[in-house]
């Protein structure tokens, strides 16, 4: 299993609103408001790395009100 972490930064005043449209991506596994450089953190897993890209690019990085995304993959 592919298993990554996404630091998201949100326009200001969308945060609760990118907080449910991501945890409603089936991949994400967890999602929460931070507080610091980035505005929300979120957990993604898939069968392959290439699904995990599908997620994070096609999905999450084109919410509305996503400004930026930093994504850290973890390795084993």
């Amino acid at each position: 299993m592919a298993l990554c972490y996404v630091l998201i930064n949100v326009e200001l005043g969308f945060e609760e609103k990118v907080v449910k449209n991501v945890s409603d991506i089936p991949n994400v596994k967890e999602c929460h408001r931070v507080y610091g450089v980035y505005d929300i953190i979120a957990k993604v897993g898939a069968d392959s790395l290439d699904e995990l890209k599908q997620s994070v690019t096609s999905k999450i990085r084109r919410l509305e009100g996503v400004r930026s995304t930093l994504t850290t993959i973890v390795i084993e």
